[in-house]
């Protein structure tokens, strides 16, 4: 079991994950703790109301947390299998973790072309 979850944490604390929005405005990358490493901005942000592209920086973010989040899950499931209660309970904690610090997750459906 310590194999493992030192397995675990090793590959966990390896992640990284890049999202870009939809529209071509930003892509961000984040660490394995969820904290932003890169901010890139599309050409599009010129052309953008600068609440629209804050808005859309923080939902990137927040979806790059979720899949985060399931790569993690899916690292701890691997590695300590899904029938361990103390698997189940450091996948929750993860996602918890990662998801529930989401302010901007509703916004995905916003409107680019104001």
């Amino acid at each position: 079991m310590a194999t493992a979850t030192d397995a675990m944490s090793d590959r966990i604390q390896e992640l990284r994950v890049t999202v870009a929005d939809g529209n071509g405005l930003v892509e961000v990358t984040i660490d394995s703790v969820g904290a932003l490493v890169d901010l890139r901005l599309g050409q599009r942000v010129q052309r953008v109301a600068p609440d629209v592209v804050a808005r859309t920086i923080m939902t990137t973010i927040a979806l790059a947390k979720r899949q985060l989040a399931d790569h993690a899950q899916e690292i701890i499931g691997d590695t300590l299998g899904t029938d361990s209660p103390a698997a189940r309970a450091i996948a929750e904690r993860v996602g918890q973790q990662l998801r529930d610090a989401d302010p901007a997750a509703g916004d995905q459906g916003e409107q680019y072309g104001r």
